[in-house]
């Protein structure tokens, strides 16, 4: 039994080493920055068919300016957003939304401000029915000082003002209306403080902190049941040790491209060198745009839906 168990375990230990072929596709979208780069990877996941692209940006690079942008009211593709910051190099989707109000349902701050914040509080149903439950969403944000981050935020206080906690958060079961601020200090066991963002859009969960897959699905109160496994195309943004931001997507529910796990994406962003690396909306909405050209192929036949939020890697 012993020479079949060697060999069982050196197959295994093979499969999870084995690293990504990525090939760098900067060619196809004519002139780039030369701290801006793109690469692609069909390589098959599980046996299935699959197709990714991620691009690195430098936050070091003065010639470049990471930003959000919004469409108050309404909906946008992400073509529609470029004709809007036609200096954008990359442009993506990002925050989760309502299709009923086209609003966003989670942070987004540009050049300073809140210029949307997440609902708050959801309605707790079942035994817990007649409470509310206040989660805290993770966001990517990059600091006035130009430091990535990925925190659990909280925007519900009516406040301006954004808090945030650099250690996950479990939801709040309450039956009060308003999530009181005491809910934030250390003595409930909960370490905000105030988040001084330039630039930040929110999604969840996180999938890697300190450098680890961690996904953190069950504390945000994401996605319900097994549907963490479930394949979609994805959108997800990272950031490095050394100041480089990754932005990931990948296609799916296509007879090209099957589609990744939530948990699979964290582990291509771990192996990608992030830190910390955050969810965004996916299925129908993930598309990237590099000079104004579509990278991946939308799985809504090919057709980009419009989006409240995107964010923006520009020229100064």
């Amino acid at each position: 039994m012993k020479p079949l168990f060697l060999i069982a375990f050196l197959m295994f230990a093979g499969h999870v080493m084995s690293q990504t072929n990525w090939v760098q596709i900067d060619n196809q979208y004519g002139g780039l920055p030369a701290s801006f780069h793109v690469y692609k990877s069909t390589d098959k996941i599980d046996g299935k068919p699959n197709v990714m692209y991620y691009a690195i940006a430098d936050l070091n690079d003065p010639r470049l300016k990471f930003s959000s942008d919004t469409s108050k009211g309404r909906r946008l593709t992400p073509a529609q957003y470029y004709e809007k910051n036609p200096d954008a190099v990359l442009i993506v989707n990002a925050c989760f939304f309502s299709f009923a109000t086209n609003e966003n349902l989670n942070l987004v701050v540009k050049d300073g401000e809140v210029v949307s914040r997440d609902p708050g509080r959801l309605e707790a149903k079942g035994a817990d029915s007649g409470k509310y439950i206040y989660p805290f969403i993770g966001t990517f944000g990059i600091t006035r000082s130009g430091k990535p981050d990925i925190a659990w935020v909280s925007t519900a206080t009516g406040s301006r003002k954004v808090f945030a906690s650099q250690t996950p958060v479990n939801y709040i079961l309450t039956p009060e209306k308003e999530l009181k601020r005491r809910f934030l200090l250390k003595k409930e066991g909960r370490h905000f403080s105030r988040w001084k963002v330039q630039t930040a859009l929110g999604g969840g969960p996180v999938l890697v902190q300190n450098g680890e897959v961690k996904v953190t699905n069950n504390e945000e109160r994401k996605f319900t049941g097994k549907a963490i496994a479930d394949r979609h195309p994805r959108t997800a943004v990272g950031y490095t040790k050394d100041n480089k931001v990754i932005v990931f997507v990948c296609e799916g529910r296509s007879e090209t491209a099957a589609g990744l796990t939530l948990t699979e994406v964290a582990n291509f962003m771990k192996e990608l060198g992030c830190v910390e690396a955050l969810n965004w909306d996916g299925g129908g909405s993930t598309c990237m745009l590099i000079n104004g050209k579509e990278v991946n192929t939308p799985s809504s036949n090919g057709i980009q839906r419009p989006v409240p939020s995107v964010f923006v890697i520009g020229r100064k």
